[in-house]
């Protein structure tokens, strides 16, 4: 029984080591650099970027200048770079700063927001949660009126399935367009995203229907096909409900920010040197 223990712990043990073992992206000089560490550089340089969505080069490349950073702050240890005055002026102005960061998620973290009041939010508001009809459609561009109809001519017999193959092969095809190689896919859009005349031209159209004329804008003549439709919509509570309970609380943070500013700047001795003091 003993045997089996140990036997377990040690297996545990070397799965630890090796989940470990993979998120060791580098070694410098007995210093680990971790995929953490990739993807805490990335967020900080890029907002919003992701190290895991990177391509293999990209994410080598963060792992060299992670290198980079190690090293250098080693050359920084070497030269006595924390002795010199301006390396604690500065490192004075970054505590202040992170205890007043640390201090204001404190408050951000203290506001509340119930679903109540959420609901009531949405209700009152309920207007900007209403999502306009959207079509989505495909369309062939050429530069001549001609083409534009002896493509019509050619899709005119077509109907359901066989309509929509043809038009996306023609699109392939012909196309001008930059959305030809991917069978003049517009996607899906609201009246009034597009040219007024291309506008006008898909949203009389019915769905699994193409112009029956060539439809001329700036950029030449358009056969259109509408792959579909979709009614308006009003966006559910529950799915924004989130959001708006962070919305509020955003609010309500800067509402009590604004309240403690005012109460302390009342209370504190402040003298301004070359200028009235403002208005509180």
């Amino acid at each position: 029984m003993k045997q089996m223990i140990k036997a377990s712990l040690v297996a545990s043990s070397l799965l630890l080591s090796n989940l470990v073992a993979s998120d060791i992206l580098a070694t410098v000089n007995g210093i680990n650099i971790t995929k953490q560490d990739a993807a805490n550089f990335v967020r900080s340089t890029v907002p919003g970027a992701n190290y895991q969505q990177l391509t293999d080069d990209q994410q080598k490349m963060i792992t060299e200048r992670l290198i980079e950073r190690v090293l250098f702050t080693e050359a920084a240890n070497k030269d006595g770079i924390e002795n010199k005055p301006e390396f604690k002026a500065g490192l004075e102005k970054i505590k202040q700063e992170l205890k007043v960061n640390l201090w204001m998620k404190a408050q951000m973290d203290n506001a509340v927001v119930s679903d109540s009041e959420a609901q009531e939010f949405y209700n009152t508001n309920k207007a900007k949660f209403n999502m306009p009809a959207t079509v989505h459609a495909r369309h062939i561009l050429v530069a001549d009126e001609k083409t534009a109809k002896d493509i019509i001519a050619e899709l005119k017999p077509l109907k359901d399935d066989a309509l929509k193959t043809k038009f996306i092969e023609l699109a392939k095809a012909k196309s001008t367009g930059p959305t030809g190689p991917n069978g003049g896919d517009l996607g899906s859009f609201a009246k009034g995203q597009m040219v007024p005349e291309f506008d006008k031209a898909v949203f009389a159209l019915k769905k699994g229907e193409i112009t029956t004329a060539p439809v001329k804008t700036q950029f030449g003549y358009h056969v259109i096909y509408l792959e579909d439709t979709k009614e308006p919509t009003t966006i559910a509570f529950e799915d924004v409900k989130e959001k708006i309970i962070m919305t509020l609380k955003q609010q309500q943070f800067q509402s009590k920010l604004k309240e403690v500013a005012t109460e302390m700047k009342a209370k504190a001795k402040i003298t301004y040197a070359d200028a009235p003091a403002p208005a509180k």
